[in-house]
């Protein structure tokens, strides 16, 4: 016969197992970017606020300086898919990292359409250093989620800088590449869905997800401060 303390326990035990077992079943890659997301909400709001192309241009707030910026942003995501591309074993990673690597090419001549011939984009940045260290597809495709939740705050407020200047054509511009940079978040997605088979999987690729947030987060942050603002919102 089973002791008060079993009956008391393994019942216990079973909701717990059963419990984690329905977490890992249910998880997918959009319940991961809810995740990601509620995890960073400050760090994104913060990220989709007027003061990013102030962090980004030094307080330049010229059409060139912005779109110096944005070009620097699609140079550097070139780069780095690139790099992947390149090194990555896996037949599905490395097609999505092709892909994604040819349409940053592809926006960053866009851009630099409207700059100066003699522009030049720098590379790198913390949020690209901590993606090129990325070696093992979910790390990659994690990394490829994060990158995208953020481009896609500063998308948002290159689109409202033009639309506010009057500017259709760059405002149409970008919001083309938005969309087509939330394509290519979503093939991130996709490739966690194919790989992550276990909720230690899943919790690794949030960890390199968040850590990109972060990391553009606090490059954001420290701009402003070098300028004396806060990057917290008025309240």
């Amino acid at each position: 016969m089973r002791s008060w303390f079993e009956w008391q326990l393994l019942p216990l035990i079973d909701r717990t197992l059963n419990a984690q077992a329905n977490h890992t079943q249910t998880m997918n890659g959009e319940a991961f970017r809810e995740r990601v997301v509620e995890a960073k909400a400050t760090q994104l709001d913060r990220l989709g606020s007027e003061k990013l192309l102030i962090a980004l241009t030094d307080a330049d707030l010229t059409e060139e300086a912005v779109l110096e910026a944005a070009a620097a942003s699609e140079h550097s995501a070139r780069n780095t898919f690139e790099q992947w591309a390149e090194t990555e074993d896996d037949d599905a990673a490395r097609t999505v990292f092709e892909s994604v690597a040819a349409q940053e090419a592809e926006h960053y001549e866009r851009v630099a359409e409207y700059l100066s011939d003699d522009s030049e984009s720098p590379d790198g940045g913390p949020l690209h250093a901590h993606l090129r260290q990325q070696e093992d597809p979910i790390a990659r495709a994690a990394g490829l989620v994060g990158r995208g939740l953020v481009s896609d705050r500063t998308h948002l407020q290159v689109i409202s800088f033009f639309v506010n200047e009057g500017d259709t054509a760059l405002a149409d511009l970008f919001r083309d590449l938005r969309t087509e940079t939330e394509e290519s978040l979503g093939a991130g997605l996709e490739l966690l869905d194919e790989h992550c088979e276990s909720e230690d999987d899943w919790g690794a690729a949030e960890g390199v997800a968040s850590y990109a947030i972060q990391l553009a987060y606090d490059d954001y942050a420290d701009a402003l401060a070098g300028m004396g603002m806060d990057p917290k919102p008025v309240c």
